[in-house]
C-alpha cells in the first residue's frame, strides 16, 4: 500500500484524536516499518490493519467507522493533492466514473505495484450511479467514506446506500454503492 495512505492515516489521527494517541497506537503495533512513513513509500497493508485495529481498541470505535472517516478525509487531501483530476468535472458521479478507468490508471502508472479496487459502473436511470466495487484488502467502509468525500466537495444532495455482495470468485470483498440524486 503506497505511503502517503498512511502518512495520511497517521496525521487524521493526530489532528481527530491527538499525538500522543497517534504514537501509542503505532507504539503498540508489532509495525515492520517502524511506524516510519514516506509518501512515496510502499508499506505492508497488514501495518494499516494493525493501526485501524489499535486505533478502534483505543478510542473505542468501531474500526469500520474509522476506515469511513478516514476515506472522507483523504478524499479531500486527494482533491488539494491532484488538481488535474478534477479540472472540468462538474459533478461528483462525472469524478467517480473516472475512478477505474482514468485515475486508477494514472496510479497504476506512478505505482505499478499498486493494489486497487475495482470498480464497475451501471446507471439504471439518469438519476441513479451503481458502483460494483471488489478488493482483496475489503475497505469497503474506506470507499464509502472516499465516495461520501466526493458527493461532499460537491455539494451535492445525493443518497448513497452500501450493499454487500457475495465475496468475488477470488476471495475478495465485493460491494455496491447505489447513489441517487435527491
Amino acid at each position: 500500500m503506497k505511503g502517503i495512505v498512511f502518512v495520511e492515516f497517521v496525521q487524521m489521527v493526530e489532528h481527530v484524536f491527538s499525538e500522543e494517541l497517534a504514537f501509542e497506537m503505532i507504539s503498540n503495533c508489532d509495525l515492520p516499518s517502524g511506524g516510519v512513513y514516506t509518501r512515496v513509500g510502499t508499506y505492508d497493508f497488514s501495518e494499516m490493519q494493525q493501526m485501524v485495529g489499535e486505533l478502534s481498541r483505543l478510542s473505542n470505535m468501531p474500526a469500520n467507522d474509522l476506515l469511513h472517516a478516514f476515506g472522507k478525509h483523504l478524499f479531500g487531501i486527494f482533491q488539494k493533492s491532484y488538481p488535474l483530476f478534477f479540472q472540468s468535472v462538474s459533478h461528483s458521479f462525472e469524478l467517480l466514473e473516472q475512478v477505474h478507468d482514468v485515475i486508477h490508471v494514472e496510479v497504476k502508472k506512478l505505482y505499478p505495484d499498486a493494489m486497487l479496487p475495482s470498480f464497475k459502473y451501471g446507471h439504471p436511470d439518469a438519476q441513479t450511479l451503481v458502483m460494483e466495487y471488489a478488493s482483496i484488502r475489503r475497505l469497503s467502509p474506506f470507499a464509502m467514506g472516499l465516495i461520501q468525500g466526493c458527493v461532499e466537495h460537491f455539494d451535492e444532495d445525493i443518497d448513497i446506500r452500501m450493499e454487500e455482495m457475495p465475496d468475488g470468485a477470488a476471495g475478495e470483498e465485493q460491494a455496491r454503492f447505489i447513489l441517487t440524486r435527491k
